[in-house]
């Protein structure tokens, strides 16, 4: 069991997170894009959209940070082990207060406004049931086990798991020992992984880095001959009485 849950699964969602992507991309490339509902309401999205990627990006962060960087890496550059303690818990705690409020005002738009409630697809119903499941969990391990609990150094077993798997090592027996609230956030990140190609959550790798440095007006030459102006209304007045005097 150990094995299937630590080795197996982990590698399944890194293969549907890869080779969804690239079937995303070929199937599906006018849906790859946010879905924006802004037009349809933007008083809560004012708020909420800004806590929400602000708390996402701190989180993300913190996430690498703790998972990447071995602890005998900071001992090497002189960091505490208290002050980088200090400084993962309250930073993800304030990140992760910032992350729950911006969710709760995402998912409360799609229920209070009619409009974005109906524009709301399953997909986007079972996403939003992730980002709130992966987030009670994370909060959970951060304010309850290492804020207000006894606390627990994952680096130690987690972090080095998790490397190991991208190494093609995979320790799964470090898994064992963790605690159940670390070891559910864990292995829901990697479902998450193979959740998020057939989601919204495809635009991130679409960022429109091209703006910044396209110019801001581009000029096209005209090819052809040049279209003549059209005449003054005075002119065709002119040439329908000169027309009608002709005529006559």
């Amino acid at each position: 069991m150990s094995t299937f849950v630590w080795i197996v699964v982990p590698y399944a969602c890194l293969a549907v997170f890869v080779g969804g992507h690239v079937w995303r991309w070929r199937r599906d490339q006018f849906g790859w894009t946010t879905h924006t509902s802004q037009l349809l309401e933007s008083r809560i999205l004012r708020w909420g959209s800004p806590l929400f990627h602000l708390g996402a990006f701190g989180v993300i962060g913190g996430h690498a940070m703790g998972l990447l960087v071995p602890a005998s890496l900071t001992a090497k550059l002189g960091i505490p082990e208290g002050l980088y303690h200090a400084t993962a818990v309250w930073g993800g705690t304030l990140t992760g207060v910032m992350l729950v409020a911006g969710l709760t005002l995402l998912i409360a738009r799609r229920f209070v406004k009619g409009r974005v409630r109906r524009t709301t697809t399953t997909m986007d119903r079972v996403l939003y049931g992730a980002l709130t499941a992966m987030v009670l969990l994370g909060m959970t391990a951060t304010v309850g086990t290492n804020l207000l609990g006894e606390g627990y150094d994952y680096r130690e077993t987690i972090a080095v798991w998790f490397r190991s798997v991208f190494w093609l090592s995979p320790q799964s027996h470090l898994m064992t020992e963790a605690p159940l609230v670390y070891q559910l956030h864990a292995i829901g990140g990697f479902l998450f992984l193979a959740l998020w190609p057939f989601t919204r959550l495809v635009h991130v790798w679409s960022a429109p880095l091209a703006y910044l440095w396209r110019p801001y007006v581009v000029y096209r030459a005209r090819r052809g001959a040049p279209i003549a102006p059209a005449p003054a209304p005075a002119v065709v007045r002119d040439r329908a009485v000169a027309e009608g005097r002709n005529g006559a």
